[in-house]
């Protein structure tokens, strides 16, 4: 069974795969400063709620955007998942199948790589991911299937902190649909604002990209992606397990 780790700035995604299905997955906060010991505390935890163990897994696949973290989930397989299991962190060196075509390669986030391959095996042509994160990252793949760069824009709940951070008498609140563009509360309005604001971001961003890269299907994930895309025009498919399914794509190809 393989650990798939898909390590955020925010939130740590992971998956369990027996072979290509996935078997279950958890998120969790991520928190910088964890150690090895209290990562294998907690992953060890979120397996039993679904009758796993550590002795069930065979390898570990992970990709973080958060560099103390990697050499943690490291020390993690290797103290806790005994000699048999191999561990693979996507970095520098490693086999993805995907040729990357931007000014300098070391520049892309695992993250954003990770999504590429997945979305290029999923849809087998030019495609633009969406990922809802921290940050929105925008990905671009050529038909191809050449990693082209593509655009980062602040993230919802970064926007929503710092408007309510930096403006007196805002609200916080909790991401829903607008009953109108014509907010009539500051709640109702920060609301429209936040969820029809980020949608036309979105096809904005998108529709540029596409006249750029030509006809490309669009893609999004990350787990707010359920928040925005049914507002936006031009994204029609979700997938939340996107980068699990890219980090599995990429453990098979480094045997």
């Amino acid at each position: 069974m393989l650990l798939a780790i898909d390590v955020g700035n925010t939130q740590t995604h992971l998956g369990a795969f027996d072979g290509e299905r996935l078997v279950e997955h958890w998120r969790f906060q991520t928190r910088a400063g964890a150690t090895g010991d209290e990562l294998a505390e907690r992953i060890a935890g979120m397996l039993a709620l679904s009758e796993i163990s550590f002795a069930d897994l065979d390898a570990v696949c992970a990709s973080s955007v958060v560099p103390p973290l990697g050499a943690q989930y490291r020390q993690l397989t290797e103290r806790y998942l005994g000699e048999g299991v191999t561990f693979l962190a996507v970095e520098p060196g490693v086999r993805t199948g995907m040729a990357v075509r931007i000014d300098n390669p070391l520049e892309v986030g695992a993250d954003r790589l990770v999504n590429a391959v997945a979305a290029y095996d999923r849809i087998g042509g030019a495609c633009v991911v969406v990922d809802f994160g921290t940050g929105i990252n925008f990905d671009a793949v050529s038909a191809e299937g050449e990693y082209l760069g593509g655009a980062i824009a602040p993230g919802l709940e970064v926007s929503l902190s710092a408007l309510v951070e930096r403006a007196a008498r805002i609200p916080r609140i909790d991401l829903a649909e607008p009953d109108t563009a014509i907010g009539r509360s500051s709640r109702a309005a920060i609301q429209s604002g936040v969820v029809f604001g980020f949608a036309g971001l979105i096809d904005g961003v998108v529709r540029r990209i596409r006249e750029e890269l030509g006809e490309a299907r669009p893609l999004a994930t990350g787990g707010l992606a359920s928040s925005i895309v049914p507002f936006t025009e031009t994204i029609e498919e979700v997938d939340e397990m996107l980068t699990l399914k890219g980090l599995r794509l990429i453990h098979e190809r480094n045997p």
